[in-house]
């Protein structure tokens, strides 16, 4: 969906992002609108005092801390919401957020908004499917033990129910010695419904090989029903990733394109939350932008620096 200047704004958050072209600079977030074919460039002032009282509003009424994600991100997407609702500065828009439930609720979507796709990086899951998955499988088998995969920041499960369709698909023997648990949490309640639901547009599924396709889904009128099989291996859970370490324990954990979003010092913590539910030798997926930082660096051994995989010692 295309914002504009005189239609009314989108009602949803995930629209309301990609419908937008961006350009960021150090204090300042300039915000490309598309109107009927043109490109119209607006700057929109976003100074620290403003974010500072934006976080504050969201706090108290949503219980949404702002402060442990980075504030150029987060400058970005209050920008995307106050050119879809129209507000010239960023008094009037706090104006907005004190009045409007449902802008609160549209800027909290806004703000923890991920989206993903069926195999995305394929190379990344081809490697777990080559290397990662039979050692993992190999281990838990002479220990006698499940095995429980995470999928951090999941947004619609896409990711996790790629696990679990590679599991299905290629590991049909040892799953007959080895259960598999497959977890997935967001901060989100909304996309976890979705998620459960599992429905998908053609878009998430551009990465998905012709096989798959055909073995695991369903056309559903406008959308592709992922099938109950794939369905009941996942469990989805309302969780904070700052609170991972909280988890039971696990072998394999993807945390991918979701640490870029916090500052430093937090992403440290959630990296050292994953370390403490992974044993020694459980696996850690990052994005392609992502990599370990701070003494976490000293908990891990790299296996695979191109698709950011690595082991905890």
């Amino acid at each position: 969906m295309l914002l504009t200047v005189h239609q009314k704004p989108p009602e949803d958050a995930t629209e309301a992002v990609s419908g937008l072209a961006r350009e960021e600079r150090e204090g300042e977030v300039s915000v490309t609108i598309i109107l009927s074919g043109q490109a119209l460039i607006e700057s929109l002032e976003i100074d620290d005092d403003a974010l500072a009282e934006i976080s504050l509003i969201l706090e108290m009424q949503r219980n949404f801390n702002l402060s442990i994600y980075k504030d150029k991100c987060m400058k970005r997407r209050v920008a995307i919401r106050m050119r879809s609702c129209r507000c010239l500065d960023a008094a009037a828009y706090c104006d907005l957020l004190r009045q409007s439930e449902q802008e609160l609720d549209l800027l909290k979507k806004t703000l923890t908004i991920h989206v993903s796709q069926f195999f995305r990086n394929p190379s990344m899951f081809e490697k777990l499917q080559t290397v990662v998955l039979p050692h993992l499988f190999q281990k838990a088998a002479t220990a006698g033990e499940r095995l429980r995969f995470y999928s951090l920041g999941c947004a619609g499960g896409e990711e996790a129910y790629t696990l679990g369709i590679i599991v299905r698909a290629f590991f049909v023997q040892e799953l007959l010695r080895t259960p598999v648990d497959i977890y997935a949490s967001d901060i989100d309640a909304d996309i976890l419904q979705a998620a459960v639901r599992a429905e998908y547009n053609e878009e998430r599924l551009k990465d998905l090989p012709d096989s798959i396709r055909e073995r695991y889904f369903a056309a559903n009128g406008p959308h592709l029903q992922l099938s109950p099989q794939i369905q009941k291996m996942v469990t989805f859970q309302l969780q904070n990733i700052m609170d991972v370490g909280l988890s039971e324990p696990c072998q394999l954990a993807l945390c991918r394109n979701t640490l870029i979003y916090f500052n430093r010092p937090d992403q440290e913590k959630i990296l050292h939350g994953i370390a403490h539910v992974l044993p020694s030798g459980g696996v850690l997926v990052l994005g392609k932008s992502e990599t370990l930082v701070g003494d976490a660096r000293g908990l891990f051994t790299t296996l695979c620096p191109v698709e950011r995989i690595y082991r905890r010692i």
